[in-house]
């Protein structure tokens, strides 16, 4: 009898057989490749820019840590953007560190606590700066890296999307309270020791200082624009920020069908009180007053209030229109210098 060949099976997949179900995909490999590369990038470019800030204390056994934070390097000769509240109620001093291995003294120049921004100076002429980016280019769904000192894990990176633009942040000082507009929220992960650290885009641009934790995955961070700009370079050149003021507390309310046709605008901001002495007491506002118009712009919000409260006004005297008893009137103001 003639022997019977069996086939044996070939245990060594050939070229042409089709990939495990379970094998991750060319393009996923690829995605995954070049979403690492641009945070390790970011990460390369920016670390050296970001600094572990430690805030110090006077006591009878002398200096000792008081709180801590992070910071970002605006230029080379010291000047260091962060978090107000980080530095808020101590004693103007502290020591800031970097990847390098660095340790050195800084000193508060000026704090904004309506805006949560704060500049320090660093005693150091050749330190690396960040490059300033724009929040009003962001786009919700874009990638956005992290990177702060979170308790105490000096150079922690962590990356996200932008999770939402046009947030409000109430922010206080003293009796005064004011929103913080455009503040950008995102699911890159911050906690405690992160305020003061960096937000930037793709590119290595900051383009916004981390300030808040208001959930899990629910960051938030002051932007980086034209109005926060002019808040640092008032800092760094003044070390305060000035503000003009009216003197009235108030809330969106819809005007009367009237006054719609007449203004040709939907809402206004109603008066809630009026600060006894305050430019607006002077000029003759009332709680229940409907505010439209001021220095010739259209008021609808409290926000649009705020945005026109500049330095250039102080001192000026403008005109506000107001409603009253659905009747417009014409008031005569003297704006004053917010006192914070």
């Amino acid at each position: 009898m003639s022997a019977q060949v069996v086939p044996v099976a070939d245990h060594q997949a050939d070229e042409s057989s089709p990939a495990r179900a379970d094998a991750p995909r060319q393009g996923e490999v690829e995605a995954l490749d070049a979403y690492s590369r641009t945070v390790t990038s970011v990460v390369d470019r920016l670390a050296p820019s970001v600094a572990s800030l430690r805030v110090l204390r006077t006591t009878v056994r002398g200096r000792v840590p008081g709180g801590a934070g992070s910071g970002v390097v605006l230029t080379p000769d010291g000047f260091i953007l962060t978090s107000a509240h980080v530095v808020a109620g101590r004693d103007g001093v502290g020591r800031a560190a970097f990847v390098d291995g660095r340790d050195i003294g800084y000193r508060v120049l000026g704090t904004d606590p309506l805006s949560d921004l704060a500049v320090l100076r660093a005693d150091a002429d050749d330190l690396t700066p960040v490059v300033l980016g724009d929040a009003a280019r962001l786009r919700v769904g874009q990638l956005v890296v992290a990177i702060g000192n979170p308790h105490g894990f000096a150079g922690s990176v962590t990356a996200g999307v932008i999770s939402a633009l046009g947030r409000s942040l109430p922010a206080r000082s003293g009796r005064t309270v004011r929103m913080i507009d455009n503040v950008i929220q995102t699911d890159a992960a911050l906690n405690p020791g992160n305020s003061g650290g960096a937000l930037v885009d793709s590119t290595g641009q900051l383009v916004g200082v981390n300030t808040a934790v208001a959930g899990v995955g629910l960051g938030l961070a002051v932007p980086i624009n034209d109005a926060t700009r002019k808040v640092i370079g008032d800092l760094m050149t003044h070390g305060r920020v000035r503000r003009a003021y009216l003197g009235v507390a108030g809330g969106p309310r819809p005007l009367p069908v009237r006054a719609r046709r007449e203004r040709g605008q939907d809402r206004g901001v109603e008066v809630i009180e009026v600060v006894p002495g305050s430019p607006a007491d002077d000029a003759g506002l009332r709680p229940e007053d409907l505010i439209v118009e001021i220095a010739a712009t259209t008021v609808s919000s409290v926000e649009d209030i705020q945005r026109l409260m500049v330095a250039d006004l102080i001192g000026t005297e403008v005109e506000v229109v107001v409603f009253r008893a659905g009747a417009a009137r014409r008031l005569r103001l003297v704006v004053q210098e917010l006192d914070s």
